[in-house]
């Protein structure tokens, strides 16, 4: 309907379409019309998808437009729901569906992938999606849903991004059952046949698409996550959002932290709910920022105290693994993390196990007398699993604690009048941005340091406004301009420790990573319109 009568004539769908000529912008107001129709958040996801199948163009136009109110519905927490439900909101299948039966034939398999050039992978063997567990093929709503925000959120164009899922079973006795299931109908493969598939896909990828193709791990288990980006990090162009990306974002909201307690991160006592990916992907990151402001490792390491299933972990219990090891100290065993926190005192206290309401009232009030300004992050997702809300956290610390989490939670108004706006530690504040810059100097291995940049530069574009606020993180609103801050910070770096691939190195590396950025506008696509009538033809009726 954007079409003009002279592209119509020449595109010979003159007469096709009604005789209306509709802008970008009434085709958008047409779509949030529809939008707040819709009766609930996954009929509103529905829509969206269907509108990405439809017509990309417009799809990130509407995102864009407003990305504070449209990525709780792509993303979390909303996708959670929607992967429960994969099976029933199912309409139109979206990236590569691989299976451990594929075994031999993973290049053939992308060669049928219609796209010769892709710079980035999100992929997933569903085992592990967000707080939810085993979700099995349902969670290749994982991979979308991430892509569709590096392009949202940074740009990267969507042709060059390819959502895999890697289906190798389910342990999820309700989905086997499942009459609407997607996926492959028996018990997860294991052992050498699942790491053979692995090694498989990671050759395949990089013979096909080049070894500067990012490959980004999403939602796999413990088990698997650290053992594989282990494997593969210094082969191949690839990192663990779960554990690295999550580290990036949590970091990056404790630097802004600081500036409310006026203190050094060494002079914080953190406690983490969990000892998973997360957590121990976050230590790990605090550490190395502890370590920049002059603690030795040793030092910064008796910093950190984790809890997890088990209670708090200490050197005297049994079959701990190599990465909770290092946070073990010595220590009587305790299993209440009540008991924990008046125990240690942390000035910080950092919840990723997915239990939600794990911080009680009692933890929040003794967080409140240990401390000035006590630091409470709820990072677990989706909202059901956040360890307390906003207004809990606020309420029990009469306003003084400094507050963030991973699912989006309302404003809150205290009795004094004051309004806060908790920060959302959402992921999305570091692939997009990280992608950008990678991809567009072509690194070929992903090293810590590069996630620690990328929270120094998100805690930099925090204002004192937003702190006054009670935000940890710049406004969702900004997180294009935040985006391409991080891809140039990372376009820097490259280049002068030389991991950059591509040369010769540009002069102005903004104005690189500025041609590299998505044009949401019809114009672009019009002038490749007239190549290629019957395809335009198809996305635009």
């Amino acid at each position: 309907m954007a079409f003009t009568l002279e592209e119509r004539q020449q595109l010979n769908i003159h007469g096709l379409l009604p005789p209306c000529f509709l802008s970008q912008e009434v085709q958008v107001l047409r779509i949030l019309t529809n939008f707040e129709r819709q009766a609930s958040d996954l009929d509103r996801y529905i829509l969206l998808m269907g509108l990405q199948d439809r017509n990309e163009k417009l799809f990130y136009k509407v995102l864009t437009s407003d990305i504070e109110k449209f990525m709780p519905i792509v993303y979390t927490p909303t996708v959670g729901l929607a992967c429960q439900l994969y099976g029933l909101a199912f309409r139109r299948p979206r990236g590569l569906f691989i299976t451990i039966h594929d075994r031999g034939h993973i290049a053939t398999i992308l060669k049928s992938w219609p796209e010769n050039v892709i710079k980035a992978i999100v992929v997933t063997d569903g085992e592990r999606i967000l707080g939810l567990g085993d979700l099995g093929s349902y969670g290749m709503g994982i991979p979308v849903g991430k892509l569709a925000l590096y392009t949202a959120c940074g740009g990267v164009k969507p042709q060059e991004c390819l959502p895999v899922m890697l289906d190798v079973g389910t342990d999820n006795e309700e989905l086997l059952k499942d009459p609407l299931y997607i996926g492959l109908r028996h018990k997860r493969v294991r052992g050498q046949a699942y790491d053979d598939l692995l090694d498989e896909f990671m050759q395949a990828v990089t013979s096909r698409y080049g070894m500067n193709c990012l490959i980004q791990f999403e939602d796999f288990a413990n088990a698997n996550a650290f053992r594989l980006l282990h494997k593969y990090r210094n082969i191949y162009c690839t990192f663990n959002d779960d554990i690295q990306g999550t580290a990036a974002v949590a970091v990056a909201g404790l630097l802004a932290a600081l500036r409310i307690t006026e203190n050094k991160l060494s002079d914080h006592t953190i406690l983490f709910q969990g000892a998973g990916e997360a957590a121990l992907g976050i230590a790990n990151l605090i550490i190395m920022a502890m370590q920049k402001e002059g603690t030795a490792e040793d030092e910064a390491i008796k910093k950190i105290w984790m809890v997890d299933s088990k209670g708090l972990i200490v050197k005297e219990r049994s079959s701990l693994t190599l990465e909770k090891k290092r946070f073990a100290h010595k220590h009587d065993e305790m299993k209440n993390l009540e008991d924990v926190v008046k125990d240690i005192k942390p000035s910080v206290l950092i919840g990723v196990a997915a239990i939600g309401g794990a911080f009680t009232k009692e933890i929040l009030k003794d967080m409140a007398s240990f401390n000035k300004r006590p630091i409470i992050f709820a990072l677990s997702n989706p909202t059901s699993k956040a360890e307390c809300s906003a207004e809990q956290c606020y309420q029990v610390t009469q306003g003084r604690g400094i507050f963030a989490s991973g699912s989006p939670f309302d404003p809150v108004t205290l009795p004094d009048g004051r309004t806060l706006y908790p920060g959302q530690g959402n992921n999305a504040y570091v692939f997009p941005g990280l992608a950008l810059g990678i991809v567009s100097c072509g690194v070929r291995h992903i090293t810590d340091e590069v996630f620690l940049t990328t929270a120094e530069v998100i805690a930099q574009q925090v204002s004192e406004k937003h702190l006054e606020e009670g935000r940890l993180y710049p406004p969702l609103m900004t997180i294009q301009d935040v985006s391409l801050k991080i891809a140039v910070k990372i376009a820097e770096q490259a280049y002068s420790n030389n991991t950059a691939s591509f040369y010769p190195e540009p002069k102005d590396k903004e104005a690189l990573i500025r041609s590299q950025v998505y044009s949401t506008d019809y114009d672009d696509f019009m002038a490749e319109s007239y190549a290629w009538p019957q395809e335009a033809m198809k996305i635009q009726t």
